[in-house]
């Protein structure tokens, strides 16, 4: 099927302004993929009484509508919880409560959360060791005797190119790698080069996360999905079988080809919101959530994250993304605006699954308008809580 899914992602045409909701809820159809299935016992969501989203939001000084938000970065699903119960769900384009939606990089913030699980379980020892000692490596290499912390917080060192605007940057290549063009992903990482001493410059790198999905294979002796499937799906009561997108090789792309349903996207963020605690049980370690929530160096810090060419005004953990203030935000960031937000002070768990066709068309915000969803979301919790 090597061959059909590059023709597949070749008539996708990422980031060029073609519409893309027809596609990101049937990745299933599209590319290789590896199920999880839905957990034995589901949780459905409780139900509160219904609430209206905010009519206008503020941004840059700016009062704009929320609808008008919605409409033009082609929101197919938004989901509201408040206290763990369901105050505003909507679908339109494409999705649907039961409809898998492409995560996109929110999939990395899983990825984060399954190595904490492995740590927890002692399949890795220590995220102070270098990941080399459990995936291998071209000596000398980016990630030749880096630790998995710095790989985790996005501070490998590694040169490398996010500029989605760019067609022969880092992550098209990586994008390639996906259909078998070039290499593999496990390939492809191996061979990455250091470009500054790890742990000093936060740069935004799916390669990053794509070794760590090579380390939790490595270390678990398991698939990423095999292993997220009874240490996530299960337990947090999955309504919806999920998807992982594969190369050729049947590694999962870890960095961005999680499929699932908005309601089952909630459970991470409402599982991180209770400090890794899912009725009653610790699923994930309580110190790793507050970690990996935490802005934990200066080159963390936001608007110290360097995205593609510019500064990214959001603090990093291990695979969140975090706010500015003082509320304690943190957020699964995905291209095409994909995004699992929590207020803790609110007790605010919201998903956005979009496919906004602008997204990537340049590298400014008016396209890719990721700090306005946040003011977006922001404006939701502020107003529901």
């Amino acid at each position: 099927m090597t061959d059909q899914m590059s023709r597949n992602l070749g008539e996708f045409g990422l980031f060029t302004g073609a519409p893309q909701h027809e596609n990101f809820c049937r990745m299933n159809e599209l590319v290789d993929t590896r199920e999880m299935a839905a957990s034995s016992e589901p949780y459905n969501w409780p139900q509160s009484a219904p609430i209206a989203l905010p009519e206008t939001y503020e941004y840059e000084g700016t009062s704009r509508s929320a609808e008008e938000f919605m409409a033009d970065t082609d929101t197919a699903a938004l989901l509201v919880l408040i206290d763990g119960a369901v105050r505003y769900e909507r679908y339109t384009l494409t999705g649907g409560p039961d409809i898998p939606w492409l995560s996109m990089s929110v999939g990395k913030s899983f990825i984060s959360a399954l190595v904490g699980i492995a740590i927890a379980e002692r399949h890795i020892a220590s995220i102070e060791e270098p990941i080399s000692t459990y995936v291998p490596v071209q000596p000398g290499s980016a990630y030749d005797g880096v630790s998995i912390k710095d790989v985790l917080r996005m501070s490998s060192g590694a040169r490398w190119n996010e500029d989605y605007n760019d067609p022969n940057s880092d992550i098209f290549l990586l994008t390639m790698a996906t259909v078998g063009i070039g290499s593999t992903l496990n390939e492809f990482v191996a061979g990455m080069v250091r470009e500054t001493a790890p742990g000093t410059v936060c740069r935004y790198n799916s390669g990053e996360t794509q070794i760590l999905g090579a380390l939790l294979a490595s270390a678990t002796g398991r698939t990423v999905a095999d292993y997220m499937q009874e240490k996530l799906c299960e337990p947090l009561g999955m309504q919806s079988s999920g998807y992982w997108a594969l190369d050729p090789a049947g590694t999962e792309m870890a960095y961005a080809g999680l499929n699932l349903t908005a309601r089952d996207y909630a459970k991470l963020g409402e599982l991180y919101r209770n400090g890794g605690v899912w009725q009653g049980e610790e699923l994930v370690p309580t110190q790793w959530v507050r970690d990996s929530v935490t802005v934990a160096a200066p080159h963390l810090e936001a608007g110290k994250p360097i995205v593609g060419g510019h500064h990214f005004q959001m603090g990093y953990g291990y695979q969140w993304w975090l706010p500015a203030g003082d509320r304690g935000e943190f957020s699964a960031i995905g291209v095409y605006n994909q995004f699992v937000y929590v207020d803790p002070t609110v007790g605010t768990t919201i998903v956005k699954l979009s496919a906004n066709r602008r997204y990537g068309t340049s590298t400014e915000e008016s396209t890719n308008r990721e700090m306005e969803t946040i003011a977006f979301l922001r404006a939701i919790a502020q107003h529901a809580g």
